[in-house]
C-alpha cells in the first residue's frame, strides 16, 4: 500500500476506538483540544471512567461494540469522516483466553473496516499497529523498513497485527478515496505506563540473554499519543515505522535503571529468570521474550518525509521518563557508572596512545 493518497482531507467528524481504554482515551482527550475538529466520538464496548470522561472533555462517548455490524450505524448516522483505531490488545484479557483476544483484535477490526467501506463519507482511516510484524530473528537488518520482514512471527498479538493490517490494504484497495495509514510502534514506554513495563527492572538483578545485547529502539507514550492525532488531522495512505530517535541496547538500559545484569543462557532465560524475577517473567509474550533476544530496530525516514511526523523524546529519554516515572531505587548510581566508564575510556585511550 503506497503513500500516494494526499487528498487534503480535513477532518470533521472523528471517530475513535477503545476509549475506555489508555491509548483510545488519550487520542479522545488530545483531538478533543483541537479546535479544528468539529465532533469526536469515543467508541467502546465498555464505559470509562469519571475521570476518563472528564478527560475527554468535548467528545461524545458512545457504548458500541465493534465487533457487531451495528457500529455501521454509527458511522452513518454520524457522518463520521476520519475514524481512528487504536484498540489493539496485545496480550489476552483477564477472564478471556487466546479466543477473546482475537475476537477483538482480529473479528472487531474486520467489522470496523466493511463498516467504514461502505460509509460514503469516510475519508481517512488511522490504524495502530506494532513493529511486532516483522520478527526477531539473528538475521534482521540493523533497521527495518517499511517493506521488509524478515519471517512469519511466532507471537499471537504479531500475528493478529499482520491479518488486521491486511484488512487495512484490502480496504485501500476497494476505497482509493479512502487515505489508510498504518503506524507500526515499537515498545511504547513512558510515566503513564511505568506500572506495566518497569517490574522487568524491579528487582535488583535483572537477567539478561548470555551472549545477546539486543538494541532497543522504543517510543514515548506521549509521541504515540501525539503520532495518531497528527494521523488522524493529515497522515496520507500508507504504512510508516514511528520511532524515537537513537537505540539503546539492554546491557545500557539495565544499567541506567541502576540494575545490576546477570546474562544467563537462554534456555534458562524463562526458568530462572522466573525465579529472580516472580511473576513478571512468566507475564511475557511471544513478542517480549523475542524482542529481548534479538531486539528491533525501525528505519523512520518515510515517518518524517511523507507522514510528517517528528518525535519529541529519543529513545534514551524516552526510556530515561519511564524509569523516572516508576520511582524505582537504584541498586548501583547510574550516574557513577558512566562516571567510571568515561574514566576507563580515557585510561585506555591515553594507553593507546602511548604505545604508538
Amino acid at each position: 500500500m503506497g503513500a500516494s493518497v494526499r487528498d487534503g482531507h480535513t477532518p470533521k467528524v472523528v471517530l475513535v476506538t477503545g476509549a475506555s481504554r489508555f491509548f483510545g482515551g488519550t487520542v479522545v482527550a488530545r483531538l478533543a483540544a483541537d479546535p479544528t475538529v468539529e465532533r469526536i466520538l469515543a467508541v467502546d464496548a465498555r464505559m470509562p471512567g469519571r475521570q476518563q470522561l472528564r478527560r475527554m472533555g468535548r467528545a461524545e462517548f458512545v457504548r458500541a461494540d465493534i465487533r457487531n455490524p451495528l457500529i455501521r450505524k454509527v458511522i452513518d448516522g454520524n457522518e463520521v469522516d476520519t475514524v481512528v483505531h487504536p484498540a489493539m490488545l496485545s496480550r489476552p484479557p483477564s477472564g478471556g483466553g487466546r479466543a477473546a483476544m482475537k475476537d477483538c483484535n482480529v473479528l472487531g477490526s474486520m467489522q470496523l473496516f466493511a463498516a467504514c467501506q461502505k460509509a460514503s463519507s469516510v475519508r481517512r482511516v488511522v490504524v495502530r499497529s506494532s513493529s511486532a510484524v516483522y520478527g526477531c530473528s539473528a538475521k534482521d537488518p540493523a533497521k527495518f523498513t517499511e517493506e521488509m520482514s524478515a519471517h512469519t512471527p511466532r507471537g499471537e498479538f504479531a500475528r493478529d497485527m499482520i491479518d488486521i493490517e491486511g484488512f487495512v490494504r484490502g480496504l485501500a484497495r476497494r476505497r482509493p478515496d479512502i487515505a489508510a495509514a498504518i503506524l507500526r510502534f515499537p515498545p511504547i514506554v513512558g510515566p503513564r505506563l511505568a506500572q506495566r513495563g518497569v517490574r522487568y527492572f524491579r528487582p535488583p538483578v535483572t537477567p539478561t540473554i548470555l551472549g545477546r545485547d539486543p538494541r532497543l529502539q522504543l517510543l514515548h507514550e506521549e509521541d504515540a499519543i501525539a503520532a495518531l492525532a497528527h494521523a488522524a488531522l493529515a497522515a496520507p495512505g500508507g504504512t510508516f515505522n514511528v520511532a524515537g530517535d537513537g537505540a539503546l541496547v539492554l546491557s545500557q538500559a539495565v544499567r541506567r535503571a541502576g540494575r545490576i545484569e546477570l546474562p544467563i543462557p537462554y534456555s534458562l532465560f524463562r526458568t530462572v529468570g522466573c525465579s529472580l524475577m516472580e511473576p513478571v517473567m512468566r507475564e511475557f509474550t511471544t513478542e517480549q521474550i523475542d524482542y529481548f533476544h534479538f531486539g528491533c530496530g525501525l528505519d523512520t525516514t518515510r515517518m518524517r518525509a511523507e507522514l510528517g511526523f517528528q518525535p519529541r523524546w529519543t529513545t534514551v529519554q524516552a526510556f530515561d521518563d519511564f524509569v523516572g516515572g516508576a520511582a524505582l531505587r537504584p541498586v548501583l548510581d547510574p550516574r557513577w557508572i558512566d562516571a567510571a566508564e568515561s574514566r576507563l575510556l580515557g585510561l585506555i585511550g591515553a594507553g593507546v596512545g602511548a604505545h604508538r
